[in-house]
């Protein structure tokens, strides 16, 4: 019962976290792209193609963070058992880790980046992502594991 009232939640929590920076930071830095080279994106066009790529990320990316982060996490539970002291960091260094993983082997194996706006800064934008979602999942996990304590 342990996974469906604490875990999951704060699984799903900091998974949608995760997915919806790593899509926006994606947007934004497409977006950069083509003021770059000249082109005028107004503000609604930006909020519009952020919506868009969402949506669109959704089912692919959004499932493969999913997965990542998944793994990334339950490693990390098990992990932690022994190196309590760390906790916080360890989620965010494995939220890191899961993308810089998926990120560079898709690349590897396919010569193709997945994500067009994991290129150059961009990059780091999606580490960041991972990070954020890292820390969140740390978070939710000790307020549950608090509020059972209690």
């Amino acid at each position: 019962m342990s996974f469906l009232t604490r875990i999951l939640p704060s699984f799903l929590v900091s998974w949608l976290l995760t997915f919806t920076l790593a899509s926006l930071f994606h947007s934004q830095y497409v977006v950069n792209q083509l003021v770059n080279v000249g082109v005028v994106v107004g503000f609604s066009d930006r909020v519009s193609l952020t919506f868009d790529d969402w949506l669109g990320l959704l089912p692919t990316y959004g499932a493969i963070i999913a997965v990542a982060l998944a793994i990334a996490f339950f490693v990390t539970v098990k992990l932690n058992k022994k190196v309590q002291k760390y906790s916080t960091q360890l989620f965010v260094i494995a939220g890191i880790v899961a993308f810089a993983i998926v990120l560079i082997a898709i690349e590897s194996i396919m010569n193709i980046h997945i994500i067009a706006g994991a290129r150059g800064w961009g990059f780091y934008a999606q580490l960041l992502a991972g990070a954020v979602g890292g820390f969140t999942f740390s978070q939710l996990f000790k307020a549950t594991k608090n509020q059972k304590a209690c």
